[in-house]
């Protein structure tokens, strides 16, 4: 049965993939929507201003248990909608775990010190819905993990490049320290100021060039996917990744706010993403991609 709400949150907050889900099929679209809004839910509350978020976020995690015994006793109708659909479609709760202490996370002040912290804190916030996102839309190919994996890890990557100033303001600078020739602190980016604004845009590229390994990774193992997903999944890749370009084109102007990509580009990548669905064998996946994500959820001992 389809739940309006979940349609209406994915709209609201997620038109990228809204885009994208009208691709999909009634049945896999509305599968896709309650788990956004799972973790739009679960975001929300970490990013919000209520005084016990982080127990509330600690409760939540609790409720998916480490050994199938998840039960959700704190009235939360996300939590029991995403529940069903985890029973229902095999969902890893370990990924779901992770994501949570991802939110976890922000809960503090949040300086990354190494390329490496930063890929694990993607994988907990974005890689983790793509090994659910595989399940929801019945992807039955083992090895489709590590691509979905990526594509979560590039999309997060794309989502920090597009939001440096709006984390700064919130305490949180994702871009490793050791990318910077001096300290750049949150505090600074968020004051926006002059004498860190071309540091931070060249630390933005570099951010934007290692996601460009992880979409072409994930552009690889698309046709992995069913049929009926593959289409969509490769819009959504294409208009997200897309964000990137459009941040380059306005100079890397980080300090001028969010960019967005508009309807008409949307039109045109998505008739470009209809190349995916030619029959092209999958290459092995890129090992070195993981190399820093050693006993995270869905990432293949090496």
């Amino acid at each position: 049965m389809e739940n309006p709400q979940s349609h209406q949150v994915l709209a609201r907050h997620g038109k990228s993939f809204y885009w994208a889900s009208f691709f999909l099929g009634s049945k896999l679209a509305d599968r896709a929507a309650r788990l956004y809004e799972f973790c739009r839910f679960v975001d929300d509350l970490a990013d919000g201003d209520l005084p016990h978020r982080q127990e509330s976020l600690e409760d939540i995690r609790a409720c998916l248990g480490q050994h199938g015994d998840q039960s959700n006793d704190l009235n939360i109708p996300e939590l029991d909608n995403f529940l069903d659909l985890a029973q229902h479609n095999n969902i890893p709760l370990s990924a779901a775990r992770e994501l949570l202490d991802g939110m976890l996370l922000d809960q503090q002040p949040t300086q990354l010190s190494t390329e490496r912290d930063l890929l694990r804190y993607c994988h907990a916030v974005a890689g983790t819905v793509g090994l659910m996102m595989c399940r929801v839309l019945e992807c039955t190919q083992p090895r489709a993990d590590s691509f979905a994996i990526d594509l979560g890890i590039a999309m997060q990557l794309t989502n920090i490049s597009r939001d440096v100033l709006e984390d700064a303001k919130m305490g949180r600078r994702y871009l490793p320290a050791n990318w910077f020739e001096s300290v750049v602190s949150a505090e600074q980016i968020a004051a926006a100021e002059t004498d860190c604004q071309q540091s931070v845009a060249q630390a933005i590229d570099q951010l934007l060039q290692l996601s460009e390994h992880y979409y072409a990774s994930a552009l690889a193992g698309i046709r992995l996917l069913p049929f009926r997903s593959r289409l969509s999944i490769a819009i959504a890749l294409r208009v997200y990744r897309q964000i990137g370009w459009v941040l380059r084109r306005q100079k890397l102007a980080w300090w001028k706010g969010r960019v967005m990509v508009g309807k008409a580009e949307k039109a045109r990548l998505s008739a470009r993403s209809l190349t995916e669905l030619l029959p092209i064998k999958v290459p092995d996946h890129n090992k070195s991609l993981h190399q820093h994500l050693e006993g995270l959820a869905g990432v293949q001992n090496h």
